[in-house]
């Protein structure tokens, strides 16, 4: 056996916090870019933080998607794959760009990339048409459409929320996630942010699931929050939502 061969071994009996401590140190130690990523929860979390820094880059350009002033953006799919990597290294402290493009975790790395990569090309002619204000193109219309492009037979990604926040009925959480929404994450003694993950069954088949949870920030309140009631920018009508609360979640599927 190996030394690689045996931390690996080691790794997979701890917990999940400290097998990845352990994996870490075997790859310093022993050199290599392998995927660092080595258990389910810490694959799913990693799929769900790039969707969360592809869609920061979408929020912070909102009025300059929106500006009909200005043609080219400048947000081609290349440069926001690029800050997406930028803000994932700064938020989950790993870089995408030394997992293992062979393990499982770097192949549905690649999957997520090449779904943004599409919506972004599909997007361009929209965000870079001139004359034209509001896009219509908001990060839950991003996030939606790179879950619905993220296709591969491994796993799954879906947005959700709580269901007086659901917009869009496709987003409907179900059984498993609103069990977890009601029970855990609206529960007083919850931390907040802490994810829910579970060995369980997604549409009759074993699999490992993971869902985060996610609160508003000022710059949603400008949809959801408040007058309840009025109309937002989109059409829809506002939640009447308050800064910090519990807007949505997202839910990530590994098949076993």
């Amino acid at each position: 056996m190996t030394r690689k061969e045996s931390i690996y071994r080691v790794a997979s009996k701890l917990p999940a916090a400290l097998a990845a401590i352990t994996f870490m140190v075997g790859v310093l130690a022993g050199g290599g870019t392998a995927a660092w990523a080595q258990t389910d929860e810490e694959v799913a979390l990693s799929l769900a933080s790039l969707l969360r820094a592809s869609r920061a880059v979408i929020s912070k350009n909102q009025k300059h998607i929106n500006n009909p002033c200005i043609g080219d953006k400048g947000l081609s799919a290349v440069a926001v794959v690029a800050k997406a990597k930028e803000n994932y290294k700064k938020a989950a402290g790993g870089d995408l760009d030394a997992i293992d493009p062979a393990s499982p975790h770097g192949k549905l790395i690649k999957a997520e990339l090449q779904a943004i990569t599409d919506v972004m090309n599909e997007a361009q002619g929209l965000i870079n048409e001139k004359g034209k204000g509001f896009k219509g193109f908001i990060p839950a219309v991003y996030g939606r459409l790179v879950t619905q492009k993220f296709n591969p037979a491994a796993a799954a990604l879906r947005l959700t929320a709580p269901k007086n926040y659901v917009r869009n009925q496709a987003n409907s959480p179900d059984k498993w996630e609103d069990n977890v929404i009601e029970s855990k994450f609206k529960a007083a003694g919850h931390p907040k942010g802490q994810h829910v993950s579970e060995m369980t069954t997604f549409k009759g088949k074993p699999a490992f699931r993971l869902i985060l949870p996610e609160y508003y920030k000022e710059s949603c309140l400008a949809c959801h929050g408040e007058p309840k009631g009025e109309k937002d920018i989109t059409g829809g009508k506002k939640e009447g939502a308050k800064l910090g609360d519990l807007g949505g979640a997202i839910s990530v599927v590994i098949f076993k």
